[in-house]
């Protein structure tokens, strides 16, 4: 079975999302709790991807001025990565941005998934920066 990826519309699928993002973000990558609930989770909309009842990816994307998104925690649990999870996730969220009116996205990206994220048409358009305590650049794409 395939994974189902949506817009995370109800308490519960938000509740998913955030427990994939403490999975990975907090637990695996070991950043804190106040930095990956950064108090801008209610501006945002966010997506699930779920197996069954398993909660196995999560992203947000946030309107940061008029016309340009800002992608924000992607994340795929770790026994679920290179299944495709994580394209799936960038699909919906691109589609969900363009029905928005929003024709620019933009990123900070881990700088070990940059060529994923090239791999979807993002261009890197920064030097490396440190973000709770993790390697980024800045990447983005034209819708």
């Amino acid at each position: 079975m395939y994974p189902d990826v949506r817009v995370a519309e109800s308490d519960a699928d938000r509740e998913a999302a955030l427990a994939v993002r403490r999975d990975v973000f907090v637990e695996e990558q070991g950043v804190s709790e106040e930095v990956e609930m950064d108090g801008k989770d209610d501006e945002a909309v966010h997506f699930v991807a779920t197996d069954g009842d398993d909660p196995v990816g999560a992203a947000r994307l946030r309107e940061v001025e008029p016309g340009v998104g800002k992608v924000e925690r992607v994340a795929v649990v770790a026994d679920r990565r290179d299944g495709g999870i994580g394209r799936e996730l960038m699909c919906t969220l691109e589609t969900t941005a363009a029905e928005r009116g929003i024709d620019r996205l933009v990123m900070h990206a881990q700088t070990h998934v940059e060529e994923f994220y090239r791999r979807l048409g993002y261009e890197t358009t920064s030097d490396v920066f440190e973000e709770a305590g993790i390697d980024h650049v800045e990447m983005e794409k034209d819708l």
